[in-house]
């Protein structure tokens, strides 16, 4: 297959969509999604899409990145996949093109864009959320490989995940952490999920109990993992983003539908809130496109997006009256997740303080 142009994927992707149901079934639960997004994922290797925008060196086939935002934002806007969980491809396989041996990221990464294997993130510990710097989960040498000890939290579908991109400590400060690329089946690793207020297990906290882990799978060299959890973060905020902002377009159509009274100066702030965001994501994307790196100006896509998505559901609650509070609806449960949104990837304070501090130079305090 020759690479497409942007349009002309579009084109192409949305034709064979409209032939080849990929609607999910009546199971809305957790497990339910994960098994559709397997399903989903598959199809989509299957017939080529989900291998455009990768590298030929990981069984993709080529073309620029920008075809993995439509193709997700196809997705998102038809409903077909949960756009979280299905982004984190974005996030994990470019870590493993950068810093996996050659020939690991080739037989692994089919994997999980073939829908054959979730993928989990080991990085947040009871003690280092946003304070990554200050993670405890140690490595050590033994017999030529490594030997893990410690804890992570808040570790999104580890209990599906065959493999983990983890961090852990291996000497002091920034320049002692490492990153490995590590089987969930391995002796001494326990998932327990942890149920959030929305009512789904999406987290969980997974412990390390003495697990020898190979030294080929280590990403990287010693002392990498800092350079690679900041290459890692950027990509959270640009594809990801993208999805994300398609999904809550859908939402904000379902709203208009829904209200009998509506208020069109709320819709309307809750319309540029998204707007914003959709904006700024395209410059991200741009960028990524032509190659360029990604940094902390991911930080302003973040705040928009995070603030976006909350005005959203706000006024969801305000215009739906009861809906949100008093029912159990689909509504009820994305309002709760929402709240998260100015945590989970870095908390809003930590992202004014980096805009502050790395864009606009205004120092430490």
């Amino acid at each position: 297959m020759n690479e497409p142009g942007v349009q002309e994927f579009r084109r192409g992707l949305r034709a064979w969509l409209d032939d080849n149901d990929l609607s999910p079934g009546p199971d809305h639960s957790l497990d339910g999604q994960v098994a559709q997004l397997a399903r989903v994922r598959r199809a989509l290797y299957d017939a080529g899409w989900m291998r455009y925008g990768w590298p030929k060196e990981v069984a993709g086939l080529g073309g620029p990145a920008v075809l993995r935002a439509v193709l997700g934002e196809e997705v998102a806007t038809r409903g077909l996949a949960e756009p979280g969980i299905y982004s984190m491809v974005e996030v994990l396989v470019p870590t493993m093109i950068s810093y996996a041996p050659p020939e690991l990221a080739a037989e692994m990464v089919p994997l999980l864009l073939g829908g054959r294997e979730q993928w989990c993130q080991g990085f947040s510990e009871p003690g280092s959320g946003s304070d990554l710097a200050s993670l405890t989960t140690r490595a050590v040498p033994r017999d030529g490989g490594w030997v893990v000890t410690g804890q992570k939290v808040w570790t999104s579908l580890a209990q599906y995940s065959q493999r983990c991109v983890l961090l852990t400590r291996t000497a002091p400060g920034h320049g002692g952490i490492t990153a490995f690329f590590v089987d969930m089946d391995s002796p001494g690793i326990t998932v327990r999920p942890l149920r959030t207020m929305h009512g789904v297990d999406e987290f969980a906290e997974v412990f390390f109990d003495e697990v020898a882990v190979p030294g080929d799978r280590m990403l990287g060299r010693p002392g990498d993992g800092w350079r690679l959890a900041m290459d890692l973060l950027p990509y959270e905020r640009s594809t990801c983003f993208w999805h994300r902002i398609a999904h809550l377009y859908t939402r904000l159509d379902r709203l208009v539908a829904e209200t009998e009274d509506p208020d069109d100066a709320a819709l309307g702030e809750a319309y540029l809130g998204l707007h914003t965001a959709r904006c700024r994501s395209h410059l991200t994307q741009r960028r990524l496109g032509e190659g360029g790196r990604l940094g902390p100006e991911t930080s302003v896509d973040k705040v928009l997006l995070a603030t976006a998505e909350q005005r959203l559901f706000d006024t969801a609650r305000d215009l739906l009256p009861g809906v949100i509070e008093l029912a159990e609806s689909p509504w009820r449960a994305e309002f709760l997740y929402s709240r998260a949104a100015t945590i989970y990837g870095g908390t809003a304070e930590i992202q004014r303080n980096i805009i502050a501090r790395r864009l606009l130079d205004l120092g430490r305090d």
